[in-house]
Order: structure tokens, then C-alpha cells, then sequence
């Protein structure tokens, strides 16, 4: 078929594509095989049987194929080099008709003649953050295990993952030339800014030259400095690490204050890359930061990631103050200047810690929950709430109040900073006006900040995400330091 007359029947299928009931989210061209392949999508999250991969055939509009049926979300279509498969990642969270357990991201790729569909990588433990393919039929895998995100390869499913030696840190947007060996990425770790790299050979990852310095300036800065540290949970001796940011020039000092900084997610991780966000930003401000990787982080495992199932912010909740804990006894910390603050599932556990302890001075909290039967009932992905408290709050009512910061803010001391969207469907900004509401009503000192247009990402103005750290940072300067509204009976 001639490339114009190939294009036109594109355009026409697409035309076409516009009358399936459904929304359509990535879409991949097959000339090849005559075929456009896409994933369904849907803007409430509440069946995961929504989420498919589906194959159109340019020659009969009629023929469209459901490929899926796995109850998962699909992503990151890319096309083989040979042009009759197509790879997609699957991410959590998994199917809770069927009551199977979450796994970390997965890497597919599915046979379009024979519909077949194999795993890659099946045998890491860790998370597949990205992938390319390679000239020769390989892939090459970006696999995040603890901290670290590290470049892998595999020539079939039937072989072993290779892991190739570079760098601790992170590897990221690896790409590879389909003509030669040429590949390039960008690397980056604690004291390493983002830049971009290019090699001929993979087995040479060390010997990898940058292409780009456009952080250079990074390098000739007193910054601050990162490491990993680990402890265990104190009730069950689950071991959990995280990331320790100094601040300038008090590498491996004693006694500093801590800002607990927690990831959202929860599907997620803190990583060894070098991060220009929240977390140096505070340890420039004389903060020690602890980014904990708490039970439910990727990078450790599905059971891992499984066993917040049940208990999403009390078994999470207890890995972070074991942490705090652990920090105290080795006499990192000083136990008198104790922040905890994150966004999103960071906010969930924020709002959930300031109810379990009166240790921590201050707090902020960003686009988190309050009460979950009316999270479930109001947010864009309610599957995800069903997944973690493993039912529905007619279904198991005691573990939806039980872990509900609602409930017990008669506990709550903390002077408590909160950040919403106007317009977050993610987490309702109800979700904060309840929280606010009710520490005005104990007398707790508290201030709203909501951002008018904002979704759960406060994308839209730039100058958003300036003010919200700016007035966190205020929030921190003005209670960080202070004595507690009340000292006694702590915890």
C-alpha cells in the first residue's frame, strides 16, 4: 500500500474511532499488519474491566478486537522492531473482583496475529519504570529496585534479565537507535544533576560521556547531600528504607530537626536521582529530610506493596514512626523539632500521623483525605480506595472509620498547614475543607490555601506551585521550632 493512500484510511479509521462508546487514551499505528491498536479509558476509575487494549483492522472497520482481559490498567504502547508485536506496561493497582493482589508496573508484549501475550521480566522483584526496544528483538528494561533505577536487558522471555553495571542512581528516558547500537539516556543521583548521555555499547555503561551540561551549575554548589537509611517496623521488624537529605555542609551530623517528607502514590517510591523539589529545597533551609519508602512502596516486592491491603495508613503509618524513631535513638534527629508533611497519598498519611502521635511540631498537609467512606464516594478512582481497604464501607465499615483521620482529631496538636486544588476530582478539596474545619474547632492553629482552577497537580499556573512552597516554607519557620500546644501524655 502507498504511504498516502495509508495515511488517508488512517484519518478515515479515526474518523470512525470518534463513534466507540468509550474514551481512548494512547493510540499506536501497525502498518504492518493494517491495525491500530489503542487502550480504553475511562475519567471515573471504577472498573478496571474498563481498562483494555483493543485492535482496529484499517481494512474493516468492523473488526474491532478486545486484545485485554486482565483487569488492570494498560500504558506505554511501543511496537516491536519487527513490527507484529506491541509491548505495554501494567500498573497497579489489580483486580479487586477477583480479590487477586496488586503487582508492581509489569512489562508485556502481545502477538498480533496469534493474540498471544507473554511477560517480560517476569522474574524481577522490582518495578519496571520504562522500557525500549532493541535492534536485534531484545528489550532493554528501566528496573527499579529499593533506590535505585537500573538499566537490564532481555533478548526473549525465555532468557534471564541482564543487569548491566553503571552508575548508582537513577537511569531514565533510555531510548534506542533501531539502525545501530547507538543509545542514548538520562542519568542522575544524589550529588549527579540530570544529564544526558550516549554510548555505542551497553556493556560500556560506565564509560558513558554527557552530551548535555545543562546542569553544570549544579556542580560548583555547596548542596545538600543524600544518602539511604534503613530500620525496622517496630512491630512486625518488616525492614523499610528511605532517603536521607542533610543540609548544606552538615553531612553526617547529630541532632538536627526533621521534616518527614512523604511520597504519594502510594504505588510509588523515593529514589536516588538528583531531585531539584521539595526535599533539598528544605534541607537547604537547615532541615533534615527522611523520605521514607514505607510498606506499598514499589521497588521491594509485591508482597510488599500488598500488605498495606487492609491497613492503608496504620501499617504505613507505623513503618514511618519507627523511622522517626530510629533516627531519635541514633541521635540524628532532635526529638523536640519534628515536621511531617506530603501531597497526595503523602497527605493521606500526614493527616493519619498528626491523630497517632503529638510529637511532631508541625505539619502539612497537601491535597489529602479526611474520611474515606466520602472519599470513596467522591474521588475519580474509587477502585483504588476499594483496593486498599479491601472491600467497600458497607462491606468492612470498621476499617473505613478505624483508619479515618476524622474520627480522632481530638488527638491532633500539630499546627497543620493545608493545600488543595479548586477543582480536584483526584482528592475532593472537601476532603480538606473537613480537615480545616475541624482543627478550627479544637483550636488548633490551621490555615487553607486553595488554589483556584487547580487539579490535584496545580499544573495550570506555574506560579501555584511557587506560592505553595513558599507558604509551606513560612508554616515551617513559624512552628518547626516551637513547643507543642500540649506536651503531655505523648507518644
Amino acid at each position: 500500500m502507498k504511504i498516502l493512500e495509508f495515511i488517508k484510511l488512517i484519518l478515515i479509521k479515526i474518523i470512525f474511532i470518534k463513534n466507540i462508546s468509550f474514551l481512548i487514551n494512547e493510540l499506536l499505528c501497525i502498518p504492518l499488519e493494517e491495525k491500530l491498536i489503542f487502550t480504553s479509558v475511562s475519567k471515573i476509575r471504577e472498573k478496571l474491566d474498563d481498562f483494555e487494549l483493543y485492535s482496529l483492522d484499517l481494512q474493516n472497520s468492523s473488526l474491532l478486537s478486545k486484545l485485554t482481559e486482565n483487569e488492570a490498567i494498560e500504558t506505554d504502547l511501543q511496537l516491536s522492531t519487527n513490527g507484529k508485536q506491541v509491548l505495554f506496561r501494567v500498573v497497579p493497582p489489580g483486580s479487586t473482583k477477583t480479590k487477586s493482589n496488586s503487582t508492581q508496573t509489569r512489562l508485556y508484549s502481545i502477538d498480533l496475529v496469534n493474540r498471544q501475550i507473554i511477560q517480560l521480566g517476569e522474574h524481577f522483584h522490582g518495578n519496571i519504570v520504562g522500557y525500549a526496544t532493541k535492534s536485534d528483538g531484545g528489550v532493554y528494561i528501566l528496573g527499579q529496585l529499593g533506590t535505585e533505577v537500573h538499566i537490564y536487558t532481555q533478548q526473549s522471555s525465555i532468557e534471564n534479565l541482564i543487569h548491566h553495571n553503571g552508575w548508582n542512581g537513577t537511569y531514565e528516558s533510555l531510548v534506542s537507535s533501531n539502525n545501530n547500537n547507538l543509545i542514548a539516556f538520562v542519568h542522575s543521583s544524589f550529588d549527579k544533576p540530570m544529564e544526558v548521555y550516549l554510548i555505542e555499547n551497553i556493556d560500556q555503561l560506565q564509560l558513558a560521556q554527557p552530551i548535555t551540561n545543562d546542569n553544570e551549575l549544579f556542580t560548583q554548589r555547596n548542596l545538600p547531600r543524600g544518602k539511604v537509611y534503613s530500620w525496622k517496623n517496630e512491630d512486625d521488624h518488616q525492614m523499610i528504607e528511605g532517603l536521607l537529605h542533610y543540609p548544606s555542609g552538615q553531612f553526617q551530623s547529630k541532632n538536627l530537626p526533621l521534616l518527614v517528607l512523604i511520597h504519594g502514590g502510594p504505588y510509588f517510591a523515593s529514589i536516588n536521582h538528583f531531585n531539584q523539589d521539595w526535599a533539598p529545597l528544605a534541607a537547604s533551609q537547615g532541615w533534615l529530610v527522611l523520605e521514607p519508602n514505607y510498606r506499598g512502596s514499589t521497588g521491594y516486592g509485591d508482597e510488599f506493596l500488598n500488605q498495606i491491603r487492609s491497613r492503608p495508613l496504620s501499617l504505613p503509618g507505623k513503618d514511618i514512626l519507627s523511622g522517626v524513631n530510629s533516627l531519635i535513638k541514633d541521635g540524628i534527629v532532635d526529638p523536640k523539632r519534628l515536621a511531617v508533611g506530603g501531597y497526595s497519598y503523602g497527605g493521606f498519611l500526614t493527616n493519619w500521623l498528626i491523630t497517632q502521635t503529638k510529637r511532631f511540631n508541625v505539619a502539612l498537609s497537601g491535597a489529602g483525605a479526611t474520611d474515606y467512606s466520602s472519599t470513596w464516594g467522591t474521588l475519580d478512582i474509587p477502585v483504588l480506595i476499594e483496593n486498599l481497604f479491601g472491600g467497600f464501607p458497607w462491606n468492612v465499615p470498621h476499617r473505613y472509620q478505624d483508619e479515618s483521620p476524622i474520627y480522632q482529631l481530638d488527638r491532633v496538636r500539630a499546627p497543620t498547614h493545608i493545600v488543595t486544588g479548586e477543582k480536584d476530582v483526584r482528592v475532593p478539596a472537601s476532603q480538606s475543607y473537613m480537615l480545616e474545619r475541624g482543627l478550627y474547632y479544637r483550636g488548633i492553629p490551621v490555615q487553607l490555601i486553595i488554589f483556584p482552577t487547580e487539579g490535584h497537580s496545580l499544573s495550570n499556573n506555574p506560579w501555584h506551585g511557587k506560592i505553595k512552597v513558599r507558604e509551606e516554607l513560612k508554616w515551617l519557620h513559624k512552628y518547626g521550632n516551637q513547643p507543642l500546644l500540649t506536651r503531655t501524655n505523648e507518644n
